[in-house]
């Protein structure tokens, strides 16, 4: 069951990520990377700045925080 929550919370961070930085969605597999990729930043640097999120709400924003972020530095190097 976590798998699978670790890949809907991703869907949903990814698509919210690139709708807060693009105005648009950017399909479902690049919604899904950007969204995994954006969790694992998010919390790597909510640990850093010894930030901690509970629950399915906290965690969908560190990991829409982290996607955003993601796209901001994808952005930067294209």
């Amino acid at each position: 069951m976590g798998i699978i929550y670790s890949i809907i919370l991703g869907c949903i961070a990814g698509f919210v990520a690139s709708k807060l930085q693009t105005g648009e969605g950017k399909g479902l597999i690049v919604n899904l990377v950007l969204g995994i990729i954006g969790g694992a930043v998010g919390g790597w640097l909510f640990s850093l700045l010894g930030i901690t999120a509970g629950g399915i709400l906290g965690q969908l924003v560190v990991a829409v925080i982290g996607a955003v972020i993601v796209l901001w530095v994808f952005a930067k190097l294209k």
